[in-house]
């Protein structure tokens, strides 16, 4: 669910939609397989109900009783996929940066904001037109990247399902959403930070903050039926135990709807999306297809939980603190850079457009070295998710279950220092084990 909110806060790192790219040669460094050479995903075994029946009451021996259901195949090939994208993440800052610099050197950036005022007639035409050229531009150089990490990386693991004509159809449509939204948000931004004068850091933060939360009120609506395709689930025993579970809990929504990811993952996914009022219940059909009802209710009642919780508003706040803090120290940094460098680069300040790859390489610095504290605060949310589903849910094996599919693509048994800082999600056997003291303590079979 929260790395909906997590992305685009990475994506004003990188410039409100400017990416790196090139990434491919450093993924030999992880061990992984030669990208050319899909592999099949490897089947977990199935159990029975006498299985269940026979697995140790304490909690600890029954965790490991799931996890060694993962063949070493499968284990082995989640760890190279999950591992892979410390390596990615690392050459994803380091190339960030690289382009800020292209940007920045030969006054680039400059000379795109010179055009934009030019052309536009108001300034915050001029400042859409700069974001446009700059969103636009992001969008291509990333493709390199975009293509191994979204096309080449996801079939070599068997994840993906899309030909290379449908994936292509889709980042085109991205590109386009994320060029027009780059145009509508730093106009926004820059007059923001205009006005603010020395207090545009806590300005420039809220602002941020308002924005995220416009981006998840108009995502479920107005951007994710662009990429899929969304119809009620048919009535029968799994709408209704979900139904019946929302409205336990004063979830303000009477429908529960079903989206046609399989046409590009096989990944199993859900969320409850919306604040407030506008509230909807959402799962890929490859949850329904994969899934038992038992699995399905597990995980539906997880995210229940996100939304009964308040998690989207309190991680708003949380975040938002966090965003003020990257904001200024974006604000010492470029005090200094703009004083060494500005007028080489022709930058006049911070309101300046032609600043924006110099505050987006300062705030990705601050969102590199605070990445374990995001991670943390999303951990955090889902484990509580996790409590609240198990004991609305009641179906501890149902989650189990379901969180050995989820190993597919995540390592399922990782050092506590690598969850803490590379985990948005408590690994396998962290929520394996949840489920299983539940069932330990309240006795269940």
């Amino acid at each position: 669910m929260h790395r909906s909110l997590l992305r685009p806060l990475r994506t004003l790192a990188w410039t409100l939609a400017f990416a790196p790219a090139l990434l491919a040669p450093f993924s030999a460094a992880h061990a992984e397989a030669d990208p050319g050479a899909e592999r099949p995903p490897v089947a977990i075994a199935p159990v029975d109900d006498a299985w269940r029946a026979q697995l140790p009451r304490d909690a600890e021996q029954a965790t490991q009783a799931y996890l060694d259901r993962l063949p070493a195949a499968a284990v082995q090939r989640s760890n190279d996929y999950f591992e892979g994208k410390y390596a990615l993440q690392g050459v994803e800052f380091l190339l960030g940066l690289a382009i800020a610099a292209l940007m920045l050197q030969g006054r680039r950036s400059a000379r795109v904001r010179d055009w934009a005022q030019r052309v536009g007639r108001v300034g915050w035409a001029r400042d859409a037109l700069y974001g446009g050229v700059y969103g636009l531009a992001g969008g291509v150089l990333a493709l390199p990247l975009v293509v191994y990490q979204g096309f080449v990386r996801e079939h070599a693991y068997g994840l993906s399902t899309q030909s290379f004509g449908a994936w292509s159809a889709e980042w085109g449509v991205d590109l386009v959403v994320t060029t027009l939204g780059t145009m509508l948000v730093v106009p926004v931004l820059l007059a923001v930070i205009r006005r603010a004068g020395e207090r545009w850091a806590a300005w420039g933060a809220l602002t941020c903050v308002a924005l995220l939360t416009l981006m998840l009120l108009v995502k479920p609506t107005w951007i994710a039926p662009l990429f899929n395709t969304y119809k009620p689930v048919e009535p029968g025993p799994v709408r209704t135990s979900i139904l019946a579970m929302a409205h336990a809990n004063g979830v303000p929504t009477n429908e529960v709807y079903e989206f046609d990811a399989s046409r590009q993952t096989t990944r199993v996914s859900a969320n409850v999306s919306g604040i407030g009022p506008s509230a909807a219940i959402r799962l890929n059909d490859n949850l329904l297809r994969r899934a038992s009802e038992a699995e399905i209710r597990a995980v539906m009642a997880h995210e229940l939980g996100h939304y009964t919780l308040n998690h989207m508003p309190k991680m708003l706040m949380q975040f938002g603190l966090l965003i003020f803090a990257g904001f200024a120290f974006s604000q010492w940094a470029l005090r200094h850079l703009l004083a060494r460098h500005g007028a080489a680069w022709g930058l006049r300040g911070v309101g300046d457009a032609a600043t924006l790859p110099l505050l987006a390489a300062a705030f990705s610095v601050f969102m590199l070295l605070a990445t374990p504290v995001f991670n943390t605060i999303i951990r955090t949310q889902e484990i509580e998710a996790d409590r609240f589903g198990l004991a609305l849910g009641r179906e501890p094996h149902g989650f189990a279950e379901a969180i050995l599919k989820l190993s597919e693509y995540r390592k399922p048994d990782p050092g506590r220092l690598e969850e803490v800082v590379f985990y948005d999600h408590p690994s396998a056997r962290h929520r394996i084990h949840d489920a299983m003291r539940w069932r330990e303590a309240m006795g269940t079979p």
